[in-house]
Parts: structure tokens; C-alpha cells; sequence
């Protein structure tokens, strides 16, 4: 069994995106028996099919490094990785490209929703990003690809690729690509702002007080959590009593998320309280848990050199798996190199 996944390098990470991923990809290191691998990887080539920022993306990726490794990935147990250390993802997808077809690209939901009305004025790396994906997971001999509702149909064009490129090139016996499955990953609670129980917990909020940022100390996180809107009502004893109540429903949520319960177990436990009771509790529950990560998480910011040699050690071992499958594609493409 092998694992690939990827996560976009986005900076200032939040509460959100360590229940939302990373945690979700300590868990599958965690599970992984002898014999078998997981490979993570910071998407910094597919960042650039968008308009960015360079030094921005820069900074992203080693926060993201950073916060990954704090969050519990060892990198002494899993291969951690950017792609741009790793050339053979972007020369796999240019092989690729020669297989992937217009018509399959051009279904991708995905891409219209995110070229919108202006598909003209998109980038080239947009449009052709899916082959991107399906590279990034072909180049491994994957055999597990974990796949939330939004990224299903990038894997089938993964596997419609590697089948014509199969058919086309390589004999019935002798394959080049794992036709890779799919595995869904725990469901990761959907964590709300903490000023608008309506809208995702995300980095881009102007409000700095509508996200617990995994940088965040103690006493930040504390006055976040005290200051997070809800409403006078008390908190129900079900479950059905949080309905049209978003903010209490996103405070509960986040609860049970860190704690690693339900809704329904920790209504058991608070139900009739109010929020002068239930914030507190909230509050030091996210402390004791994201104290660890933010110690680590900082320290790694600050040991630039340790950073370094985590992500350049995983490149090597990425590059390394790499080549036999790279070679394979050259030669099946009668290639000379």
C-alpha cells in the first residue's frame, strides 16, 4: 500500500485547516503497517496556475512545512515533500499531456467554477492542472489516493490516463501505471468563523478574531474563544436544538472535533449551560491541545536550516521512487534521453 496526498501552501494556518487535512494525514501515517508508505506533498507548482504572490507562496510553503511536521508527521516515517524540489511531477505531466484529452479537461467542475464566465483569460496551468493532479499520484506507483467529494473526479481522469496510456504504450503484462483507488478519509468537521457561524474559518477574514491561528499563544487563543459570537440562549441537550443557532452549532463543533467526540457527547455534558460556562472549558480544551503544535510550529519557523534539510531529505526520497516510473514513461514513448 502507498499513499499520496497533497495540500495547497497557504500561510497564517488555522484551526480549520489542522481538523479540516492534517490531521486526517497523521492518522494514515499512523495506520500504516510495515511494508507501507505514505508520501505528502506541499502543492507549490500547482499554486502558481492562479495569480500569486511570490514571496507570499514562498513563505506559505515552509509554514505549511512547519506546521505539518508540528501537527505529528515525522518525516523519518513518511516521505514530506514540495514538488518544485521534485522535477519529474512537472515533466510526468507534459508526458501526460500527450495522453490527456480536451474534452476530458474541459469537464472538470473544478475548472468552470473556478475560470468562471472569463475561461479566455485563465491560465494555460489551470485548465491543464488536473494532469498535474493525476502525475502527482502516477509517479508512485500509488495505490491509495484519500479523496474527499471535490476531488472524485480528478482521480478517475488519473485512471482514465493511465489506462489509454497503458493501452496505448505499454503491453497488457507490463504496465506502466498503478491504476491508483480511492479511500475516504475521516469526515473532517466543518469549522466556521468565529464572528459568523455562516461562513468557513479562513485565513483571507479581515478579522484576525475569526480564526484560531496554530501560531496563536495561550492567552490569544483564550480571549478569541471568549470574544467568539453567539447568541443568550443556553446550550440544548440535543443535538436538534442547535438548528438555526449557527454559532453555537460551529463552538460545539470545534469542542468535539479537538476532542475527538461528538456533538451529541458533548451536549450530553453541557447541555443546559451557558456560554459563560461552556467558553472557558472551549478555551482550555484548544489550549492544552494546540500548545505542542504552537511550540513546535514556531520553532521550526525559526530554525530555517532544520526546515530546510526536512523538506530537501523527503525531495531526495520523492526523486528517488520517481525515476524507475519516469524512465518507464520516456522509453514506453519511445523516448531517447
Amino acid at each position: 500500500m502507498r499513499v499520496v496526498s497533497g495540500i495547497q501552501p497557504t500561510g497564517n494556518l488555522h484551526l480549520g485547516n489542522y481538523l479540516g487535512a492534517i490531521r486526517n494525514w497523521v492518522r494514515m501515517q499512523d495506520d500504516m503497517q510495515d511494508g507501507e508508505q505514505c508520501l505528502f506533498f506541499l502543492a507549490d507548482l500547482h499554486a502558481i496556475s492562479m495569480p500569486h504572490d511570490p514571496a507570499e507562496l514562498h513563505r506559505g510553503t515552509l509554514e505549511m512545512a512547519a506546521a505539518v511536521v508540528a501537527c505529528g508527521i515525522d518525516p523519518h516515517r513518511s516521505i514530506l515533500f514540495n514538488q518544485a524540489q521534485v522535477p519529474a511531477h512537472a515533466e510526468m505531466q507534459w508526458l501526460l499531456n500527450g495522453t490527456a484529452r480536451m474534452g476530458w479537461l474541459n469537464r472538470m467542475t473544478q475548472w468552470k467554477d473556478k475560470a468562471g464566465k472569463n475561461r479566455e483569460g485563465q491560465s494555460v496551468a489551470l485548465f491543464a492542472y488536473p494532469v498535474l493532479q493525476a502525475a502527482d499520484v502516477l509517479l508512485y506507483q500509488t495505490t491509495h489516493v484519500p479523496v474527499g467529494e471535490d476531488q472524485k473526479q480528478h482521480l478517475e481522469l488519473a485512471r482514465d490516463i493511465a489506462q489509454k496510456f497503458n493501452n496505448d504504450f505499454a503491453g497488457e503484462d507490463t504496465p506502466v501505471f498503478t491504476l491508483p483507488e480511492a479511500i475516504t478519509p475521516p469526515q473532517a468537521a466543518r469549522i466556521m468563523s468565529l464572528r459568523d457561524g455562516s461562513k468557513k474559518m479562513s485565513k483571507s477574514d479581515p478579522s484576525e478574531m475569526s480564526r484560531i491561528e496554530l501560531a496563536d499563544d495561550a492567552d490569544t487563543v483564550m480571549k478569541k474563544v471568549k470574544k467568539a459570537k453567539t447568541d443568550p440562549e443556553p446550550l440544548p441537550s440535543e443535538a436538534g436544538g442547535l438548528v438555526g443557532r449557527a454559532e453555537a452549532l460551529n463552538l460545539v463543533t470545534i469542542y468535539a472535533a479537538v476532542a475527538d467526540t461528538t456533538v451529541e457527547a458533548v451536549l450530553g455534558e453541557y447541555g443546559g449551560e451557558g456560554f459563560g460556562k461552556f467558553k472557558p472549558a472551549l478555551g482550555e480544551l484548544l489550549v492544552e491541545t494546540l500548545r505542542p503544535i504552537s511550540t513546535r510550529f514556531n520553532e521550526l519557523l525559526d530554525d530555517r536550516e532544520a526546515l530546510d534539510a526536512i523538506l530537501a531529505r523527503g525531495a531526495s526520497q520523492a526523486r528517488e521512487l520517481a525515476r524507475p516510473t519516469l524512465d518507464a514513461t520516456y522509453s514506453a514513448l519511445g523516448l531517447v534521453r
